[in-house]
């Protein structure tokens, strides 16, 4: 069964479609690169996923079970959790802080803090800095870090490279990598290098227009940098 099953989703603002007919299904443990121009729709779609915005039409379900539109606390309850391209960090909390209240209890913290740090072990030499005052990378492993405490089945990341230099991306996309393979978690991942997000996808999506216009495996695509240009120009 598949982690992420997307039918006919349309999707948009105000009523608006922007984003039409999509079609996706993610199974469990495959990275899928969500790629296009600007403004091909592709925060619009994830947005949507993630309950942030209401549907405009189709399905959405994760796991079998789907999912009301509009509703974000019943997506990440059904195993959904997003990653904004703004991270949607608290400034004045400290790192420690952000993985603590991503669980409850005071055990559960401590086991937080220790998890995140195994897999990031920057963070764990940044506990005690406030969100503000981290690196644009440190921000993005936090954000990572605080969504993984939720035990995603699906995890979508949107723009991981905002502001990042390809080296910090580099450190951190064979981390997203060992989540899928270890925790089989599904993720769909919005970027904006293309070899960077096909090197670590299993396969990439292409939207253009607000319309599906490629699927392939990502190594395919890798190799044949041509088509994916036409993709991206709608040829």
């Amino acid at each position: 069964m598949s982690s992420l099953q997307c039918t006919g989703v349309d999707a948009g603002y105000h009523k608006n479609a922007c984003v039409r007919g999509f079609d996706l299904a993610v199974e469990p443990g495959e990275i899928v690169a969500l790629l296009g121009p600007n403004g091909a729709g592709k925060t619009t779609v994830l947005m949507t996923l993630a309950g942030l915005l209401p549907r405009l039409g189709g399905e959405v379900a994760v796991g079998g079970v789907a999912l009301r539109s509009g509703n974000p606390r019943a997506a990440v309850r059904a195993g959904l959790v997003l990653v904004p391209d703004d991270r949607a960090l608290f400034r004045n909390l400290t790192c420690e802080q952000h993985l603590r209240l991503a669980v409850r209890g005071r055990a559960a913290g401590r086991a937080a803090v220790e998890s995140a740090v195994a897999r990031f072990p920057r963070l764990g030499e940044r506990l005690g800095v406030a969100a503000g005052e981290l690196s644009g990378g440190e921000q993005q492993m936090l954000a990572i870090a605080r969504a993984l405490l939720q035990r995603p089945s699906v995890l979508l990341i949107d723009e991981l490279s905002m502001g990042l230099a390809p080296v910090v991306v580099e450190s951190i996309l064979p981390t997203l990598r060992e989540v899928a393979a270890t925790d089989q978690t599904s993720i769909v991942l919005v970027e904006q290098h293309v070899r960077l997000a096909l090197d670590v996808a299993d396969r990439a999506v292409v939207l253009t227009h607000g319309s599906v216009a490629l699927t392939d495996d990502a190594a395919a695509l890798a190799g044949d940098l041509p088509r994916l240009e036409a993709a991206y120009l709608g040829a």
